[in-house]
């Protein structure tokens, strides 16, 4: 939690004045059993009505500031606390932004969503509720105990029994509750990782009649949420009865001493009243330090979930200001003997990776499902580095560049098209934030979308929902095409990015891709080898390892793996556009 309160230093003010306020509300409202017993003392008893009403006013006068501090209070509590949980959800995105996918990848990201919505929000109602009741509640314990020793020394010992038996019992309640609300959340983080699988796959889901299934896995997983919720609710509820029990128990004693000390005339009615209120006022400090004990208890569980995410460093450096490049090499991208293995995998996922590329070359790479080919044209952008060997980008080890100049130059069309909310224009601007309308129709005409973009009704300024679900699956294809050429990128990586595209469109799409700068160079992953046979030269994966490297010609002569591919695509009657 400690790493944490940094984002407080701009509420430093309101962080002084929120407790100072509650203290003086606090102060006020000690004072009301004193104005009780005096007017039962002396306005009662003597009938003494003008005093009666001049006391009556001083109570209503103690509300009424006690009610401003109050108010002023909260504002303060809730600007520093609503402020400082802004500032750690801008930091905690912006950390994120900054982790490479290796980190993203091992924290999951239904766990990093609920990290930065329901754990922020915990971290930010335990600040609140701090900063107005974490002196308040002790300040009117202590308070409330002092009057009473100023009242009555011997029943004010009842106060110093009472006292320390609801510290204890709050400790203890405390100590056992917060391991619980770690495994709580992390039990929430499942739940939600099943609700997003759940509304990400649905259509996956009901086309092969899984829905009980699904239904009976969330069941199952939300009943032990729900079980070890209640467990934990029913262990902080214990709380509350217990205390109550404790100060009726100090009430009742109260009275019975007080009764006798009346009966003495060691002391007056209104003095035993005052000693109730004072109990009574004990009890529901008590109460309020108890929930304020379970908020900040989740609290520190949140933050502590919140701070692993800022713990958890980028394998990546982006803001390294890299080695200035000199330019002059021949090949656009070179890979010398480049080993991957991913965080947390047990063996290599790529080994002795070799290629050179040479500028405004068409390279494909083709092979089989989970050979690497993904893998590969990652390490290009640097999403991630080489575990062995080295990946070089014209003439410089990626690892060498600053890593926005790198990605600067490069294009990337993923395996899965995304689409923003906004316009297409908008999404089309991902590309070069100040691209004319005349640089994206190129654009789009290059990448086969002039009639996905034509066929709506406000053209360029259509709407594109979340996620681009108004279009379908080719059309997303075709227009995060665009936004890649919009670029003018000096490396274009195309990941299986044409898949959803008919044979016809895709030969047209290869086809104008050669129309973009002679000293473009592309990358065109893929699983037909109608979309790659025209490439300058073929590299051929299987479990990893590049298994050959040559032209379509070359490959179909010499490689057993290439030829099983062409061949089986071929006998399937789908016959490849040319």
């Amino acid at each position: 939690m400690k790493s944490l309160l940094q984002y407080l230093k701009g509420y430093r003010k309101e962080c002084v004045f929120a407790p100072l306020f509650k203290l003086l509300e606090a102060t006020f409202e000690l004072f009301v059993p004193l104005v009780m017993a005096a007017i039962i003392d002396k306005g009662i008893a003597g009938q003494d009505k003008p005093y009666i009403f001049k006391m009556c006013l001083i109570l209503v006068a103690l509300g009424l500031i006690g009610l401003v501090c109050s108010i002023t209070a909260q504002f303060f509590a809730a600007k520093a606390a609503v402020g400082f949980s802004a500032k750690l959800r801008h930091a905690l995105f912006a950390h994120i932004g900054s982790l490479s996918y290796s980190e993203i990848d091992t924290l999951g990201t239904s766990t990093l969503i609920t990290r930065m919505t329901a754990d922020v929000n915990q971290v930010q109602n335990g600040v609140n509720l701090t900063l107005r009741l974490l002196l308040r509640s002790p300040f009117v314990v202590l308070g409330a105990m002092v009057m009473a020793f100023t009242i009555d020394i011997k029943a004010a010992m009842i106060f110093v029994v009472v006292i320390p038996v609801l510290c204890i019992i709050v400790f203890m309640i405390m100590f056992m509750s917060v391991p619980m609300y770690k495994t709580v959340q992390k039990r929430l983080d499942k739940v939600l990782k099943i609700t997003r699988e759940n509304l990400t796959g649905v259509r996956v889901i009901r086309a092969f009649n899984l829905e009980q299934k699904e239904k009976k896995s969330f069941d199952h997983n939300n009943r032990k949420l729900t079980k070890l919720q209640l467990f934990v609710g029913r262990i902080s509820a214990v709380m509350n009865p217990i205390t109550y029990c404790v100060i009726n128990g100090g009430i009742v004693a109260l009275i019975a001493v007080g009764a006798l000390r009346v009966d003495m005339g060691q002391l007056s009615q209104g003095q035993v009243v005052a000693l109730v209120n004072y109990m009574s006022q004990i009890l529901v400090e008590v109460v309020k330090l108890a929930n304020l004990i379970i908020t900040v208890t989740k609290a520190l569980a949140s933050a502590k979930r919140v701070e692993e995410v800022f713990e958890t460093k980028t394998s990546i450096d982006e803001s390294a200001p890299g080695r200035k490049n000199k330019g002059g090499s021949k090949y656009a991208v070179e890979f010398n003997n480049v080993n991957l293995k991913y965080k947390g995998a047990g063996e290599n996922s790529l080994e002795s990776i070799s290629f050179k590329v040479k500028q405004g070359q068409t390279v494909g790479i083709i092979g089989g499902t989970g050979c690497g080919k993904t893998s590969i044209i990652n390490m290009i952008p640097r999403f991630y580095d080489a575990t062995e060997g080295h990946v070089l980008v014209n003439g410089m080890d990626v690892k060498d560049w600053n890593v926005e100049k790198l990605r600067d130059q490069i294009g990337v069309v993923p395996q899965k098209a995304v689409l923003f909310k906004g316009t297409i224009r908008e999404n089309m601007q991902w590309g070069k934030n100040d691209a004319t309308d005349e640089e994206i129709k190129k654009a789009l005409e290059i990448a086969q979308a002039t009639e996905v973009v034509e066929g709506k009704e406000h053209k360029l300024d259509e709407m594109v929902e979340q996620g681009g679900r108004n279009f379908s699956g080719g059309q997303r294809q075709r227009l995060t095409i665009a936004r890649a050429v919009v670029k003018k990128p000096s490396i274009l990586i195309l990941d299986d990015s044409a898949s959803a595209l008919d044979f016809a469109t895709d030969a047209k799409l290869r086809k104008s891709l050669k129309t973009m700068d002679k000293n473009t160079t592309v990358f065109i992953v893929s699983q037909r080898t109608s979309s790659i046979q025209h490439a300058d030269q073929i590299i051929v994966l299987d479990d990893g390892k590049i298994v050959d490297i040559g032209t379509h010609e070359s490959l179909l002569k010499s490689c057993e793996e290439y030829q099983e591919i062409y061949y089986s695509q071929v006998s399937n009657g789908r016959k490849e556009a040319k």
